[in-house]
């Protein structure tokens, strides 16, 4: 046999040759998918509400007295530095959500307070909106980084002990949104189950509190409760039929399921002891409701909800 024949076996030999041992690896682990910053599975929820529940009517408020806005009033000093400062969402679609074509914001509560803007100024534009959480509503209305808030804000007895209200200018009630293919029909199909709702909210204390005794799961942003069902981590979410009408309309594999369980009232929130600026904003508001409130509604929130009125107010007998 030639040399190089001898050389072609010796290659064909080693091919045939058994291979050596696979490395060792390691098992594999099943990665947990992440959670939205803060957020908390049945977190310690106080559904006793603040232990003074006894405010009478909590939707109540000063009666309106006009758009003037005498030297020393609070309206005076917001057109004296030129900007009105409104609390908002910016997660909340059909309510108050960054349009991503345009990056403005835009939403039910935007046209509310571009109203306060335009009563003050003649100019919807001269406000600057911050972007808050719902557990921070409260807190910039406190410590002067606002003037107003207006995000979905229920009026409760609870909330009246800390700043002061205008009159009611939405009302909304708590249901829940589900996947279609879940089968669930309301809160009481979802014991022991995860549902989501915003820190600081009611809707999370009424979720704690609900006789099927589901887990509640806090987070910040309504947009965060809507990535977790997406991703399987929770059952639900629940909160005001209107917020979840905007969910549903962004994800159609949902959908809004059972009937409502509360009333939400909706109202401006202003700093405790601003009394001129309650009647002011309340002067805004019987405005809004002869003139454009029909046709915000009919623009954001009849194409999900189907027809709607605005809530006609209540005001104190007494001034107090």
């Amino acid at each position: 046999m030639s040399r190089l024949a001898l050389v072609v076996v010796a290659l064909l030999l080693a091919g045939c040759a058994p291979a050596g041992e696979p490395p060792d690896l390691a098992s594999p682990v099943t990665a947990q998918r992440p959670t939205p910053a803060n957020t908390e599975i049945d977190p310690d929820i106080d559904t006793g509400g603040s232990g003074d529940e006894d405010c009478g009517d909590p939707t109540a408020s000063l009666r309106p007295t006009g758009l003037a806005t005498p030297p020393g009033s609070t309206m005076a000093e917001i057109k004296r530095r030129g900007m009105l400062r409104v609390g908002v969402d910016q997660n909340t679609y059909l309510f108050g959500f960054r349009n991503p074509a345009t990056g403005e914001l835009e939403g039910f509560d935007i046209e509310i307070a571009r109203a306060i803007a335009d009563a003050l100024f003649g100019d919807p534009d001269r406000v600057s909106f911050k972007a808050i959480t719902s557990q921070q509503r409260i807190d910039v209305l406190r410590d002067g980084t606002v003037d107003v808030v207006v995000r979905t804000m229920t009026i409760n007895c609870e909330r009246r002990e800390l700043i002061d209200f205008s009159s009611v200018y939405f009302v909304a009630g708590q249901r829940v949104l589900v996947t279609k293919r879940s089968g669930y029909t309301g809160l009481a199909d979802l014991g022991g189950k995860r549902v989501c709702a915003t820190t600081g909210s009611t809707s999370l204390g009424n979720i704690a509190a609900a006789a099927s005794d589901p887990v509640p799961v806090a987070v910040d942003n309504w947009s965060d409760c809507l990535v977790l069902l997406q991703q399987g981590q929770i059952e639900a979410i629940s909160t005001d039929d209107t917020i979840l009408a905007g969910m549903a309309q962004q994800d159609p594999t949902t959908h809004v399921v059972g009937s409502r369980f509360t009333t939400e009232p909706y109202g401006v929130g202003i700093p405790q002891g601003d009394r001129d600026m309650v009647r002011y904003v309340n002067a805004v508001l019987r405005q809004v409701r002869e003139d454009r409130w029909q046709a915000v509604y009919d623009r954001w929130i009849e194409p999900a909800l189907g027809p709607g009125s605005p809530p006609q107010p209540t005001y104190r007998q007494v001034q107090r």
